[in-house]
């Protein structure tokens, strides 16, 4: 269990969506909060806003992507709020798209931001972590690594693998007194999905239609509470915590549900449509 007052909490992708949520939420608990991610204007706005909350932040321009740039800002970091005692891996990218139709940059800029971006942070945290026998790294998966999902082999592949890579190091970290966790949220009203709604195949669109979004807020309280309570696995959303307690045995009719989905899209392309899903 990880002691949030006093701590110092990274979080990539901290200036919007989940990310964003979870920093608000730790500082609100009176965590030193550091936010990482691309885009230095809306990072800006996000550290603005934080601090009107009463919480000690400092935000810096990172591409997680680039590991000696990760480096660079872990040390900066460190030097600004001591050593990282949370780490919150939440900078992501989603761009879905049939297979067929996709570009193979697609499928790099997914591992590259969603996989090795979760990956550099890590590694630059880790060893220090070790070194002082405790901290809790948090790594934002998907609802897509947890199934195969029309339109998401690019995205569903890079959440696959940060979730085998928790998974792992769950284990591997354990005996040293660090703590792991993986989050797997299903559609979250971001930025990020609105952007990516942009891109969905109908059929993509059809099947994530039969789910409401969740809040960035719903996910940003459970990840807390993992990090409360040691706990590795965090199901966002009453409908995903159903479908994992059902386990993989419903795998199957999901994936009969899913198949019906496509091929009523792709016999009626042209039906009315509320939400993505076909009007009755």
């Amino acid at each position: 269990m990880q002691v949030i007052p006093g701590a110092h909490a990274l979080v990539t992708g901290g200036s919007s969506g989940i990310g964003h949520a979870i920093a608000a939420l730790l500082g609100e608990k009176g965590a030193r909060i550091t936010i990482w991610a691309r885009g230095e204007e809306r990072l800006a706005s996000a550290a603005a806003a934080l601090r009107a909350r009463g919480i000690d932040v400092y935000a810096e321009s990172v591409d997680v992507s680039d590991p000696a740039a990760v480096a660079a800002g872990h040390e900066r970091a460190v030097a600004q709020h001591g050593p990282v005692d949370i780490l919150v891996t939440s900078a992501g990218v989603s761009h879905p798209g049939r297979f067929l139709d996709l570009d193979d940059q697609v499928f790099r800029d997914m591992i590259e931001i969603d996989y090795f971006g979760t990956l550099h942070p890590i590694r630059a945290v880790t060893p220090g972590m070790v070194q002082r026998g405790r901290g809790s790294i948090v790594g934002i998966s998907s609802a897509c690594a947890l199934l195969g999902v029309y339109g998401y082999t690019a995205y569903g592949a890079a959440k696959f693998a940060v979730r085998g890579l928790l998974e792992a190091l769950r284990g591997e970290l354990k005996p040293h007194g660090v703590h792991v966790a993986c989050v797997y949220p299903p559609d979250v009203d971001t930025p990020m999905l609105a952007a990516e709604n942009e891109y969905k195949p109908a059929e993509t669109a059809a099947i994530s239609g039969a789910v409401n979004p969740i809040s960035a807020d719903t996910v940003a309280r459970g990840v807390v509470r993992a990090i409360e309570k040691g706990t590795f696995a965090v199901y966002s959303g009453i409908q995903l915590r159903a479908l994992v307690a059902l386990g993989p045995m419903i795998n199957p009719v999901v994936d009969r549900v899913f198949d019906r989905t496509v091929r009523k899209m792709q016999q009626n392309p042209d039906a009315p449509r509320v939400h993505g899903k076909l009007e009755p």
